[in-house]
């Protein structure tokens, strides 16, 4: 073999692992776009009305219907703080939760541990308290329950205590005691006499007063713009969103079906959140309670992030949370391309979004 020869020999095999390389690179390239393969997917949620989404996608199937072969696995919660926690260890990939937990875990984790990426509930919960009660004052001395210290409805009875010039502490101190109790526990103790009143959602509020004879004396819509602020959001670990791009693209499909379906079907959704609620803890609701639950929330993929700077300050007005940045909370990238898709109006992060 001539000298031409060998260096033209030598280039050819030069460029056929050159390009056999720019392959290797390029499936590279293709599987991470993908995300790591993915066999199961852990969803958390509540048992409550203003987790119907959640209800209605898990019960109809259809965020497992958009998850394809990845196995739809789900945990109950009683409030947002456990859910949380079981996130932030791994026990689960993402959550229905309120705003307020998800904006502790995203300040404590310096942004590291979560992203918002949808909206599913806004109003919901109020303060229902027994015969007697009639005005913040005639708290003063009086015990009162919240879902979990922490928690959406925690945070925001504790802020509206102190608005009324009533202090409380987290160790259930003050001016007004606050028991953050399990809200079937919660209700059994209302009817003993042994709680004044709570803060909860629903459908816990209106059992409270269908149930037990309490009457509401503080609307949590009442407090806000128009009578909107977000009850409950759709969370997702930061890990598990960047290792499985496509199964949050997945779920978050599987969401939105759920809400389409909410609207399509008015007269069957009592029957489905009744049916899921009795599979989660064993017993059905009443009628009057399922409507007048019903009818305090609204469902909708916009979560409200306006809402969230003045979240922030209940949080820490409450004592409950520390004060930290919510800049990048959100991620509503892949919320607003689905919702193009689906012609509908797109999202605004209110400039909390996650900087690409």
């Amino acid at each position: 073999m001539n000298r031409k020869t060998r260096i033209s020999t030598a280039i050819t095999t030069l460029g056929l692992a050159m390009a056999m390389l720019a392959g290797c690179a390029s499936g590279q390239a293709s599987a991470a776009d993908k995300g790591e393969k993915l066999d199961t997917l852990r969803l958390g949620y509540f048992a409550t009305v203003t987790h119907a989404p959640a209800l209605v996608g898990v019960s109809e199937g259809l965020i497992q219907k958009e998850l394809g072969s990845t196995k739809l696995q789900t945990e109950v919660f009683n409030a947002g703080p456990a859910a949380v926690e079981a996130l932030s260890a791994g026990a689960i990939d993402a959550a229905y939760i309120g705003p307020n937990p998800a904006i502790n875990t995203f300040i404590k984790s310096g942004g590291a541990s979560a992203r918002v990426i949808a909206g599913a509930t806004s109003g919901g919960a109020s303060l229902v308290v027994r015969d007697g009660i009639n005005s913040a004052e005639d708290l003063k001395g009086k015990t009162l329950a919240s879902p979990q210290l922490g928690n959406t409805q925690d945070v925001a009875l504790r802020t509206w205590l102190s608005s009324k010039g009533l202090k409380t502490n987290v160790s259930g101190g003050g001016d007004v005691a606050i028991t953050p109790t399990e809200n079937a526990q919660t209700l059994t103790l209302f009817k003993n006499g042994q709680l004044d009143g709570a803060w909860l959602p629903e459908p816990w509020a209106s059992r409270l007063v269908v149930e037990a004879g309490a009457h509401v004396l503080q609307d949590e819509r009442d407090l806000w713009p128009d009578g909107k602020f977000p009850t409950t959001v759709l969370l997702v670990s930061k890990d598990f969103a960047d290792k499985h791009p496509a199964a949050v693209k997945e779920l978050l499909a599987g969401h939105l079906d759920s809400l389409d379906w909410i609207k399509a079907h008015p007269t069957e959704l009592p029957g489905v959140v009744n049916a899921a609620l009795q599979k989660a803890t064993g017993k059905p609701l009443a009628d009057e309670v399922l409507t007048k639950s019903l009818s305090a929330v609204t469902f909708s993929a916009d979560p409200n992030a306006a809402a969230f700077a003045t979240l922030v300050k209940n949080g820490v007005t409450a004592g409950t949370q520390t004060k930290g940045s919510i800049e990048g909370l959100f991620d509503l990238t892949a919320l607003n391309a689905a919702l193009k898709a689906r012609n509908e109006a797109e999202v605004d992060d209110g400039g909390l979004g996650t900087k690409k």
